[in-house]
């Protein structure tokens, strides 16, 4: 008798589509409006694919302040200028197969909207 050993077939392919990750989409912006509408049409599309989404979660505003004299040879009354930039964040938690995330990342994006996708394993 001769001893055959089994055929390896090709698991690894059919295991990694199926594999689910943990993808955290963080969202940057300047304009509140934008962002928001970036963040419903993303969970929209979650959603129709029957994906568990958890979000979008604010993230706490950053306020960069900059205050400047007017006159700029420093003569004349201390008069100043105060410039602020509100920076939003979001972040949405998505449990879903890589093939899903091409699906749902490939909208149109507002201008200013900033998007960063992370993909975690388990």
């Amino acid at each position: 008798m001769s001893y055959a050993p089994p055929v390896k077939k090709d698991v690894d392919a059919v295991a990694e589509d199926e594999v689910v990750h943990r993808i955290r989409i963080t969202l940057t912006s300047r304009n509140v409006a934008n962002l928001e509408k970036v963040c419903d049409v993303l969970k929209k599309s979650a959603l129709d694919q029957e994906l568990h989404v958890s979000g979008p979660v604010r993230m706490p505003t950053k306020k960069l302040k900059i205050c400047t004299r007017k006159a700029p040879s420093g003569e004349g009354t201390n008069t100043w200028d105060r410039f602020e930039m509100r920076i939003h964040k979001r972040i949405i938690d998505l449990h879903a197969p890589s093939k899903a995330v091409k699906s749902i990342t490939s909208i149109s994006i507002e201008p200013g909207v900033e998007i960063d996708v992370t993909i975690n394993d388990r």
